[in-house]
């Protein structure tokens, strides 16, 4: 592939520090990851930080400025096999920097591969993610590395990109542009430079003409038209999610499958998914049949097992099934009244009689006093006060409406029906 038929986000990919916009608190004069670069005394690191912001720039930077043996790994593609190659071929040098792609989408077993080669130091291992690393990489292998954080790209970093392009670039600096507004580039690409970039140049290929004028109108309708339908970075991602969750909780198998698609062919990252299945399944589920529980938690595990292709299917039978269950947000409702109460209340004080005494002092002062074990009375039930006397007798548990709950609710009347009304 020739330089003039790159997208122009890789023709303007710059090659050395200098020629890099934003990210000035790591490689601006003097900062810490431009003083390593510099020396070329590169450690481990983990690159965190939102699409475009320059984490593969900066890795091929590093590539460009040190002698070392650079590979290159997508986490999206490659395999334990994969990486144990290249520590293989990396172990008969004497040192071998290797950089993956979306790190976060490797499985336990996929890190675990690399932690001896980085603990030797036969690889210095530079891994990029847009994913919390304390959640998505394995302790061990995150404490060998040191985690820089990017931030999205300012307005004046993406206008000041902009510029160069239409300077510098081969192909554009021949065009006749005329940029009157830049509103509507800057919104849709929300501090991604990747993505200011594609837009710019669909726009001048899809306008052309002996002078191409970019308005806010002509930007949204060429936008509209061409852009994806779901985008895991932008606004469509919060979209496509909300609408998915929504379709679950609203017992609708069909339109949530049709979400998880959407997801899945967009390549939406299989443990997000399934992270919002776990809070689904207690948040809209819940008591009404704790089961969907376990299976969400189950497949939050299997998936970060397997990854794609296969999670597709284990995802699927998870979200069927959370769509097909019986429906209460009785805890979550119950536990967002409680921290109100204690919002308001403050630290109420505990009822001496379920204090803890350990010590003498305690006893005299009558902490634990009174106490009866639940266990030792027919069936393991005593009517004691649990609630602080300021709000004694306050009900934040609603059953819900649901064949379980009902049950539930029997029992608690049983109990507590002077209390609090059950």
């Amino acid at each position: 592939m020739s330089e003039q038929t790159l997208p122009l986000a890789e023709r303007l990919r710059p090659a050395s520090l200098d020629d890099m916009i934003g990210q000035e608190h790591l490689v601006g004069k003097g900062a810490i990851l431009r003083r390593a670069i510099e020396s070329r005394n590169i450690p481990s690191m983990i690159f965190w930080g939102p699409p475009g912001a320059g984490k593969t720039t900066l890795a091929n930077i590093i590539a460009n400025q040190v002698k070392t043996p650079f590979r290159t790994l997508s986490a999206v593609n490659a395999g334990v096999k994969d990486v144990r190659e290249v520590i293989s071929h990396a172990g008969r040098l004497q040192r071998t920097i290797l950089f993956i792609d979306e790190i976060h989408r490797f499985n336990k077993s996929q890190q675990d591969a690399l932690l001896g080669a980085v603990e030797k130091g036969v690889i210095t291992l530079i891994g990029a993610t847009t994913e919390n690393p304390s959640f998505e990489v394995n302790a061990a292998l995150l404490s060998r590395c040191q985690v820089y954080v990017l931030k999205p790209l300012s307005n004046d970093n993406l206008l000041r990109l902009l510029d160069l392009a239409m300077k510098k670039d081969t192909k554009l600096s021949k065009l006749n542009i005329e940029v009157r507004e830049t509103e509507a580039l800057l919104q849709l690409a929300g501090g991604d430079a990747r993505k200011l970039l594609n837009i710019f140049e669909l726009v001048l290929d899809t306008l052309k003409g002996d002078k191409i004028v970019i308005e806010n109108k002509k930007v949204l309708e060429i936008a509209q038209q061409k852009i994806a339908l779901y985008d895991k970075a932008g606004e469509q991602h919060y979209d496509i999610i909300s609408a998915f969750i929504k379709s679950v909780r609203g017992s609708d198998p069909n339109a949530a499958l049709y979400y998880l698609a959407r997801m899945i062919e967009g390549g939406e990252d299989v443990k997000f998914i399934a992270r919002r299945l776990v809070i689904l399944a207690s948040e809209d589920i819940g008591n009404a049949n704790p089961t969907a529980l376990v299976i969400a938690t189950n497949c939050f595990q299997a998936v970060n097992m397997i990854g794609y292709p296969e999670a597709r299917i284990i995802l699927s039978q998870c979200t069927i099934y959370l769509a097909t269950s019986p429906k209460s947000n009785s805890a979550y409702t119950a536990i967002s009244k409680a921290q109100e109460l204690v919002r308001k209340t403050g630290d109420l004080p505990v009822p001496l009689q379920i204090r803890n005494a350990p010590t003498g002092l305690m006893k005299d002062l009558d902490y634990g006093k009174g106490y009866k074990y639940a266990h030792d009375f027919p069936g393991n039930f005593v009517d004691l006060e649990f609630m602080p006397d300021a709000i004694r007798g306050t009900k934040l548990y609603e059953p819900g409406d649901n064949t379980r709950e009902n049950e539930m609710r029997k029992r608690m009347r049983a109990y507590w029906k002077e209390k609090y009304g059950y």
